[in-house]
């Protein structure tokens, strides 16, 4: 994976085209969600994109955490800052901050590193719908809106003992499912493993609007929906040219 290749930025500007956003949520993150679209009318960039971005600009620190606090839509520019302290945040051309981060401890550059562990991270991520949040809500009888299913990406943090990871790995350690009414707050938490070994820890936290009773059936609907646009693009993607 090669991050240069979903943005692009000129004088401490960065710009996500919806190409960029559509082939990193769907080639890299192995994301269906159809906010990432092309043609989406709701079109956002990928959470994991912007996290992904700042460890290329700005390097991988021990302790690190993630609060998103509006989705970049088309058109537009995120200012990253020249002399990023240790809390800075994303801000966009529309004067609108969009994402908050902390960080503390050593800190890496080292590109091969932080793109696998990119990758770890985002392979974890996309694999939460439908694989974890449905036995989740189904668990808790509750679902999302099936005609508009809207899970938002609020936040996430990252810890690691140490710095030299050679093969980056996240398992989900748990989960905590909290709903209040038609709201609910959803966090992952996950290990990091080096060949085995534990070397950190964090976790993905997420918010699910419009809950209302599970319904096995409408639900089924949207896993056999979003697993159909995953064999489509894999079958295109693989069809050898005439």
């Amino acid at each position: 994976m090669i991050l240069e290749n979903y943005y692009k930025i000129e004088n401490n500007k960065l710009r996500v085209s919806r190409q960029q956003a559509s082939d990193f949520a769907k080639r890299i993150a192995n994301d269906f969600n159809p906010l990432h679209d092309t043609d989406s009318k709701r079109f956002c960039v990928p959470g994991d994109l912007l996290f992904g971005l700042v460890l290329d600009q700005y390097g991988l620190s021990q302790n690190m955490r993630f609060v998103f606090s509006g989705m970049v839509g088309d058109g537009i520019e995120l200012q990253f800052p020249g002399n990023a302290t240790d809390k800075f945040s994303l801000s966009g051309s529309n004067g609108k901050d969009y994402l908050h981060v902390e960080r503390s401890g050593d800190t890496t550059h080292d590109k091969t590193f932080i793109h696998r562990l990119v990758e770890a991270y985002v392979a974890f991520s996309g694999h939460a719908f439908p694989y974890v949040l449905v036995p989740l809500m189904e668990a808790h009888s509750v679902m999302v809106n099936p005609d508009r299913p809207l899970i938002i990406y609020e936040s996430m943090e990252i810890h690691l003992h140490r710095l030299d990871i050679a093969n980056p790995e996240l398992k989900l350690s748990g989960t905590c499912f909290n709903i209040d009414r038609k709201r609910g707050e959803v966090q992952l938490a996950f290990t990091l493993l080096d060949n085995g070994e534990v070397t950190g820890k964090g976790t993905k936290n997420m918010v699910l609007s419009g809950l209302r009773p599970y319904d096995a059936e409408r639900m089924q609907r949207v896993v056999d929906d979003y697993l159909q646009r995953q064999e489509q693009f894999k079958s295109a993607s693989n069809a050898t040219p005439a």
